[in-house]
């Protein structure tokens, strides 16, 4: 149990450590100014909606975030959601029914697998990033109208999709492309706005959920597209209409964070340095952190008890990097999930690597390998 806030470094079970497997990628969440919107917030709005958007939930901080938030992503229009697992359910189940066919890259999150189980469409799951896998689903379905899916940045490898290559195939076979930028919110892209931004698919990709509660310092989710599909979820998504609305505190906090990356554009650029330091110094010490180009990299270590011991040794020596387990990665990969914050150091993130690597050693755990699975055609089905 961390006392007190996210910082780079944290307070557990008494001793300060380094933290390497927090989402506050920016280091909003503790911000003094982030903070203050979010006690104004309270002081003004109170602290909470009181009730769903569509009975009397929806306040003003509510449309003003979502009239900012599709202005800063170049969106026709946003709609907030309680939390990302609410955004993807309530979006997939919308747009995808019986007659429909969902494609889901296999390691996509679990919010993205439930939306597809609850939307009752058939559901084909593609090899992870595996183009011609998901040509081949394609074909297979006859052109029946259907809704490609992906994680930008995949949360568990810090991997990047081939969006460009995605579109692509979207627009061939008829089918809307969604694109979940929780990980790539902040981290890439110009200004922080992602990797659909990175790759010039602003007007491409049909709709883009994000993250407020991630690089962004609050709590919550939003969902960008055209006017008309956004219009559509208010009246149809589930998770939208039957929530309580996202409470007025981690509205104004998310206002705010949107203000100072947009006046601090050098978070962003220092977020990738040092993931670019910490990456570089893992393959120093004999680590491989796969495909990884973003602040996300995973340490494999394959069993998921090796796993734990790794990551309580490591918090001996200072380093908290918290051990994923099943079923949130498949049997077999267990790892050191690892996360920088721009708030970092160069110095204490090398230091970190080889922190570590001394653990790894003292276990007797090889490094190895970042290596993705093999298909698991049922996780989405």
């Amino acid at each position: 149990m961390i006392d007190g806030a996210q910082g780079p470094r944290v307070t557990l079970g008494g001793l300060e450590v380094l933290l390497l497997c927090s989402n506050n990628y920016l280091g909003l969440a503790d911000h003094p100014a982030v903070r203050r919107a979010a006690a104004e917030a309270a002081e003004r709005f109170g602290a909470g909606a009181g009730a769903s958007r569509l009975i009397s939930g929806t306040m003003a901080l509510h449309r003003k975030l979502e009239r900012r938030i599709a202005e800063w992503s170049h969106a026709g229009a946003a709609l907030t959601f309680g939390s990302g697992y609410l955004a993807n359910v309530g979006t997939i189940s919308t747009l995808a029914g019986r007659d429909h066919v969902v494609f889901s890259d296999e390691l996509n999150h679990a919010s993205i697998i439930d939306g597809c189980r609850l939307s009752r469409a058939e559901t084909f799951v593609y090899r992870h990033r595996d183009l011609d896998h998901l040509a081949w689903g394609l074909r297979r379905m006859n052109g029946r109208g259907g809704l490609i899916v992906t994680e930008s940045v995949f949360s568990m490898d810090g991997d990047v999709a081939p969006l460009v290559e995605l579109v692509d195939l979207a627009r061939a076979n008829g089918c809307l492309m969604m694109v979940d930028e929780a990980h790539a919110v902040g981290a890439l892209g110009p200004g922080g706005r992602g990797a659909v931004a990175e790759a010039g698919l602003t007007k491409e990709v049909d709709l883009v959920v994000g993250t407020l509660g991630k690089a962004l310092g609050s709590y919550g989710a939003y969902v960008c597209s055209s006017a008309e599909l956004c219009e559509l979820l208010v009246n149809t998504a589930r998770t939208f209409i039957f929530s309580t609305a996202p409470p007025p505190p981690a509205m104004g906090a998310a206002l705010a964070a949107l203000d100072l990356l947009a006046a601090q554009p050098g978070l962003v650029e220092q977020l990738r340095r040092n993931a670019a330091t910490l990456r570089t110094e893992l393959a120093a010490c004999g680590f491989d952190t796969g495909e990884s180009r973003t602040q996300v990299m995973p340490v494999v270590v394959g069993d998921a008890q090796r796993a734990v011991d790794l990551c309580e040794r490591c918090l001996d020596h200072g380093v908290f990097a918290q051990a994923i387990r099943p079923p949130t990665v498949p049997e077999g990969t267990s790892r050191l999930r690892l996360s920088v914050m721009s708030a970092h150091h160069g110095e204490e993130l090398r230091a970190a690597a080889q922190k570590i690597a001394l653990a790894a050693r003292e276990l007797g755990i090889e490094p190895r390998a970042s290596a993705h699975p093999a298909a698991q055609l049922d996780r989405a089905a």
